[in-house]
């Protein structure tokens, strides 16, 4: 499995407009590329003092070769939007992950 992870510091004065934007707009416009089999949004809970929150979204594909194709031909236009909307008060930090090792 290969998941496309990223994080956003969020200011405080746009959080809830923020995750109605991802609950209702951008996680299903993500979806919607095809190239993901599965999208979760999780708060993060460690240390919180840079003057916002942050959250962690985890995309997940079957393999590398989705993510090349939705950082080809979707991820610009999808960036896009996220800047249009909430411009620097949001700052994302994006991490590619492979699966290794999956213990249940």
């Amino acid at each position: 499995m290969y998941i496309y992870n990223v994080t956003v510091h969020v200011e405080p004065s746009v959080e809830q407009t923020w995750l109605d934007w991802m609950k209702n707009h951008h996680l299903p416009a993500m979806m919607e590329t095809g190239q993901f089999t599965q999208a979760r949004l999780f708060k993060v809970i460690s240390d919180q003092d840079q003057g916002g929150v942050s959250y962690a979204t985890q995309y997940h594909c079957a393999s590398k070769k989705e993510y090349d194709t939705y950082i080809e031909q979707y991820a610009k236009a999808l960036r896009q939007d996220a800047i249009d909307r909430f411009g620097n008060s949001i700052l994302a930090f994006r991490t590619q992950l492979e699966e290794i090792i999956s213990v249940a």
